[in-house]
């Protein structure tokens, strides 16, 4: 099992590499990232992180062999391709805000991605994080079930562990899902939320549950406060279980980006929902019923994401 990640030179990109490798399922994991002069010198982080990573393996245990390139050459007949490639969150910038620049960094990451190993699967990770899946998926060529966005894991992710610390219980047992696009207008859905089998309803009050539920839709922001730029630990992550549920065929359920045909009443755009993930990426995209008042949430969040996908239509054509 072969996994390229693009984008390895930088944080999320690497912090991926690592978690796969660390999860010890892959033959090889390969770091693409490009050079880069500073000071009238030449770096090359992909290459210096995975040496840096590869050398934790007697540490970790793991034999998962990580290595560093600028040469996409490198990447031939990679199983699953994870791009994190773009310009980082800054402050006081939206996801939308990416837009122009990195829909173009990711159609050429993905044109070179595919040219070398044209099976492949890839999960996309770059922000605007539904309009960079749909970049790619139009970019690949690829039948829509191999070209995924890795969004509703982070996003659950962060709002069950806001509800440990709430609740003051372990975050392996609470269960969520949160639907829509990655960013402001996802919709986390309390009625699909338990703690060990229960109804998180039953433990939390209202205005507590709804003050984490605007956190929640604020995550991403809060940590470019802390931090001046993008997280990279928690998406570094869920990307890597998002691989492993692909690599070994694990018939996981998670929320992520995927490509809807008439789900939901939504059709031809990328936006988050349950999908079945195991061998060929998305096996199957499970629609749960939703009350009124979800589904509008649900519309509203997608029109939000196809307003992204009419103004990357105005940037690019395919």
């Amino acid at each position: 099992m072969k996994i390229s990640v693009v984008g390895a030179g930088g944080n999320v990109g690497s912090t991926v590499a690592l978690s796969i490798a660390q999860r010890d399922f892959a033959k090889e994991v390969v770091s693409v990232d490009l050079e880069i002069k500073k000071d009238d010198k030449t770096f090359n982080p992909a290459k210096g992180r995975a040496l840096d990573e590869w050398q934790t393996a007697p540490i970790h245990l793991f034999d998962t062999y990580v290595h560093g390139t600028t040469d996409y050459a490198d990447t031939k007949d990679s199983d699953i391709c994870v791009i994190t490639a773009g310009v980082p969150r800054r402050p006081g910038m939206s996801r939308d805000d990416l837009l122009g620049t990195n829909a173009n960094i990711v159609k050429t990451v993905t044109e070179k991605l595919v040219e070398h190993s044209p099976d492949t699967i890839i999960v996309v990770v770059s922000n605007p994080l539904d309009v960079m899946t749909y970049v790619a998926y139009k970019a690949s060529g690829l039948p829509a079930e191999k070209v995924v966005g890795m969004a509703g894991i982070l996003d659950t992710a962060r709002y069950r562990a806001f509800l440990a610390t709430e609740l003051n219980v372990s975050p392996k047992d609470i269960q969520a899902l949160i639907l829509g696009g990655h960013g402001d207008t996802m919709v986390p859905l309390p009625r699909y939320t338990t703690v060990a089998g229960i109804p998180v309803t039953q433990l939390i009050s209202k205005e507590k549950l709804d003050a984490i539920i605007e956190r929640t839709k604020m995550g991403g922001g809060e940590l470019v406060g802390l931090m001046g730029t993008s997280a990279w630990y928690a998406p570094g992550a869920a990307s890597a279980q998002m691989v492993e549920a692909i690599a070994l065929d694990q018939n996981r359920i998670f929320p992520c980006a995927a490509w809807l045909t008439g789900q939901y009443g939504l059709k031809d755009l990328y936006v988050g929902v349950p999908v079945k993930l195991g061998k060929g990426g998305v096996k199957e995209v499970i629609e749960i019923e939703l009350n009124a008042d979800e589904k509008a949430l649900l519309d509203s969040s997608a029109e939000h994401v196809r307003s992204s996908f009419v103004d990357l239509g105005r940037l690019m054509t395919f």
